[in-house]
């Protein structure tokens, strides 16, 4: 799948499967908590899911987890990688991103969620005031992988 973006950049989603090796540069999770979606509060941003940039050395899957600790306090449950998207930047370098769907068992209390607020419950992602969503909430291809995860039953 190819569309625009918001930025006018072309993007390219592809749908993965667990026989799939995630190879992103960043990673991004669809997080259900208690029938719940789970995403944290940016301090700049706004609500989003909670995602991140692999560190030097780091797997994929070792960021997911990180980052899903580092922004919520999130301990995975179970987790699926769904998708792999890359943003081709007219201004710079192409980046690309893989998207898990994870199931969180738990929450750690923390002192500190980074550049975060934390955690945010949302039974509906349409429930979250517009002024308060992060344009990741508005991007074309998470919102494609959030429609990919409600076609293949996750929630």
């Amino acid at each position: 799948m190819q569309f625009t973006d918001q930025e006018q950049d072309k993007v390219t989603l592809d749908y993965r499967t667990e026989h799939d090796e995630p190879t992103g540069e960043h990673v991004l999770m669809i997080t259900r908590m208690d029938e719940q979606f789970l995403l944290t509060k940016h301090g700049q941003r706004g609500i989003e899911f909670p995602g991140g940039k692999r560190e030097a050395g780091e797997s994929s899957r070792d960021a997911m987890v990180r980052e899903l600790f580092e922004e919520t306090g999130g301990k995975v449950k179970a987790a699926q990688y769904i998708a792999q998207y890359v943003v081709h930047r007219t201004n710079g370098q192409p980046f690309s991103k893989d998207v898990y769907f994870v199931e969180v068992d738990e929450l750690c209390n923390k002192e500190d969620y980074l550049e975060t607020e934390g955690p945010v419950f949302y039974k509906y992602l349409e429930d979250i005031p517009e002024d308060q969503k992060s344009n990741l909430l508005r991007d074309a291809a998470i919102l494609h992988c959030v429609e990919r995860v409600k076609d293949l039953g996750l929630y």
